[in-house]
């Protein structure tokens, strides 16, 4: 049981595709639509997984840097359109992961989103799935600097006014546990979701969990 009181953090923060929704595979056949769509060549699976977590800008530089910016532009369009309709796939969150933020906004935790989706894509999704309630303030991509830039955890601590130390950012990725470890603020990774474990250990996150039910009894423990 989780308890306030004794709790090592006041606010958990997290990433949202690859921690609590398992939207990897859309993602990845939704870039490469985009990429089919306008007539460039497809990345691989890997490389479409690689750039989860950043912002769809940034990404769409890294996965497409020979395309021209008119080009990329289009093929965040294409992208967004396959997302949006589901062409390329559904999301579901992963098992587990609404019972864990009953369970820590039951404790009296603040929860927050630190997420490289867009506002509007985050708000379709929290809309979608009715979690709205569970989180106190949210971050996205396009409204502030993309990971691993630690701005968008600033402004969170900012605006709920929670001392770095009494924090934690929980993600999937090394974008999610470098942004951060550049803030200093503690990390929590789970390796079911983009990257592994070994290279989530670059980060010296407290923890890396293998699964949800891990990742609940890790932070009732902190």
């Amino acid at each position: 049981m989780l308890d306030r009181n004794s709790s090592r953090f006041d606010l958990v923060i997290f990433d949202w595709d690859g921690t609590l929704m398992d939207s990897l595979a859309q993602i990845v056949r939704s870039v490469k639509l985009a990429a089919l769509d306008l007539g460039v060549p497809e990345p691989s699976d890997a490389a479409a997984r690689d750039i989860i977590g950043l912002g769809l800008p940034e990404a769409m530089q890294v996965l497409f840097p020979q395309v021209p910016e008119v080009e990329r532009e289009a093929l965040r369009h294409r992208y967004a359109h396959h997302f949006v309709t589901g062409v390329g796939g559904h999301s579901q969150p992963y098992a587990g992961a609404e019972a864990l933020l009953q369970q820590l906004s039951g404790a009296g935790r603040q929860l927050a989103v630190a997420t490289g989706k867009s506002r509007a894509g985050l708000n379709r999704v929290l809309a979608h799935t009715g979690w709205s309630s569970y989180f106190s303030a949210t971050r996205c991509a396009d409204e502030t600097a993309s990971k691993p830039n630690p701005l968008m955890l600033k402004e969170l601590l900012l605006e709920l006014r929670v001392p770095l130390e009494r924090a934690v950012m929980i993600g999937d990725t090394h974008y999610d546990l470098e942004m951060a470890q550049r803030l200093g603020m503690p990390s929590i990774g789970v390796s079911y979701g983009v990257h592994s474990a070994e290279r989530l250990a670059e980060h010296s996150p407290i923890a890396i969990c293998q699964d949800m039910s891990e990742l609940a009894s890790t932070l009732a423990a902190l």
